[in-house]
């Protein structure tokens, strides 16, 4: 039986998150330059979407371009872009062919207008697919989501459209980057890292966390089966107690 055979559909995850890390490591041990890394994830994205949208998963999102990597040299920064610019425009086509819907979380008007425009366009383009929602967070980072959901939530308040008792987690949710988009439950980071890297810090408050010593751009679809298969093999328990979803399973099954 081969890896797909053995996930159970019943239980996959609506929404995986990725921490696409190690494509630097993996140019500099074949004696390039980073921006040739880059360009060889774009193969693992391509795979990890086609498998996602193959076996039914409903959210995928890929941490492509964090707030901290603009302290990055200028050439790499440079370099990324035009790769942002040439990858979204080529892959349109793919999108579409698969159903699949392309969104975007982050300082998205901090990006070159090239990427904007090519962003924004394919954005349009696929909004009416209905399959594999593809959610790619670009100059993101958690804690400028948090720090710009605080300050709409205080201008809010100031202009009478909410009171500060209205706020709860739902309120806070919805002033996100990712309103309307399941959280996570699970994250995998490639690599061998063992951090989150400011990477959708309230949303992963329960999410499973996979983390595995392949570089970025050597993930293939089996890498992405072996951590669903690991995400399945898991008890989820929410703070309770493993008699307590023991018997809420068998209140269901019965």
């Amino acid at each position: 039986m081969d890896l797909k055979e053995q996930i159970n559909s019943e239980k996959l995850p609506q929404h995986i998150a990725i921490i696409m890390d190690g494509n630097g490591r993996w140019a500099k041990q074949k004696g390039n330059q980073r921006i040739f890394g880059h360009k060889n994830g774009v193969k693992a994205v391509r795979e990890v979407t086609e498998a996602a949208a193959e076996i039914g998963i409903k959210f995928l999102t890929l941490y492509a371009f964090s707030t901290e990597n603009w302290n990055r040299p200028k050439f790499e920064i440079d370099a990324l872009m035009q790769l942002l610019v040439s990858t979204i425009h080529a892959e349109t086509k793919t999108l579409m062919k698969n159903n699949v819907r392309l969104m975007a979380i982050g300082n998205k008007e901090s990006l070159p207008e090239p990427v904007q425009k090519n962003l924004y366009e394919s954005i349009e383009k696929t909004s009416q697919n209905t399959g594999l929602t593809l959610v790619l967070a670009l100059s993101y980072s958690s804690r400028w989501e948090m720090t710009n959901a605080m300050q709409r939530i205080a201008l809010d308040i100031e202009t009478g459209k909410i009171k500060s008792s209205d706020i709860n987690e739902q309120i806070i949710s919805n002033y996100l980057t990712t309103r309307g988009i399941p959280d996570p439950e699970l994250l995998i980071r490639t690599s061998g890292e063992y951090r989150i890297s400011n990477f959708l810090l309230w949303q992963i408050a329960y999410s499973e966390l996979y983390f595995t010593s392949t570089l970025w751009p050597d993930f293939r679809k089996d890498d992405f089966y072996k951590a669903l298969i690991d995400f399945q093999n898991r008890e989820r328990r929410f703070g309770k107690t493993s008699e307590q979803i023991n018997q809420k399973n068998e209140n269901e099954i019965n």
